[in-house]
């Protein structure tokens, strides 16, 4: 389904593409999973495929899911993301993560899942209806030339059309680690609400429990943040 935003989505897909050439990166997008987790197994060495993507744990069948990678002038992969829709069978956001939690572990070995805990927050009362997850995002980290650039405003908004394009949900989710929180990535991603003590994630072998927070936007929050000139939002865009 393509929606009209309050101005058409033309421009911000024309800039987007502009500013993204002007690095040197090129997108793709692509709904088959099992390639997707090669490209991961081959090419992402520093974080292994979430879960929430494991095609052979689950149906991601093209209607419902997607991926999305970029790459450098070289050729090399500096970027994902992926996106599917989530089920909640009437129930609000909340009600869903009691028992399904556990299906968005951080993807890092030894998470004790019976210690682990989901904390219902205010906004997980709120989400229900048409519901999709966003997770996946990583971004090479080499400072200066992809990172604190604004390239991951231009990324994440990309994915975040694409999500609006083709489903227009009521309600997008994802979760952050605290530290990455903290660092304001969450803003440089379009999420407006940013809300911690979501999940506690119990690792072996640390004291400290892992924490995450819920991040989400409505459809009405999508609608808005896609409606600013992208431009406005990227450092030293041109």
């Amino acid at each position: 389904m393509t929606i009209q935003f309050p101005r058409d989505a033309a421009p911000f897909i024309a800039t987007s593409r502009d500013i993204l050439r002007s690095h040197g990166i090129e997108i793709t997008i692509g709904s088959n999973f099992e390639e997707y987790s090669g490209i991961i197994k081959s090419e992402r060495k520093v974080q292994n495929l979430g879960a929430p993507f494991d095609f052979e744990k689950y149906d991601l069948h093209k209607k419902e899911s997607f991926w999305l990678i970029g790459r450098n002038a070289k050729g090399e992969l500096i970027h994902t993301q992926a996106a599917k829709k989530v089920h909640l069978s009437g129930k609000n956001l909340a009600g869903h993560l009691l028992n399904s939690f556990r299906d968005f572990p951080p993807p890092i070995p030894g998470v004790d899942f019976e210690r682990s805990r989901f904390r219902a927050t205010p906004g997980a009362h709120r989400i229900e209806g048409d519901v999709v997850y966003h997770g996946e995002v990583w971004i090479a980290p080499e400072d200066g030339t992809y990172r604190g650039t604004g390239l991951s405003t231009v990324l994440a908004r990309t994915g975040l059309l694409e999500i609006m394009r083709r489903w227009n949900p009521d309600y997008i989710y994802g979760f952050m680690l605290r530290q990455v929180a903290f660092k304001g990535f969450s803003e440089r991603m379009g999420y407006f609400h940013n809300e911690p003590g979501a999940l506690h994630w119990q690792i072996a072998g640390r004291e400290e429990p892992l924490e995450a927070f819920l991040t989400w936007l409505s459809e009405e929050d999508a609608r808005y943040l896609l409606d600013i000139p992208v431009e406005d939002l990227v450092k030293n865009a041109a």
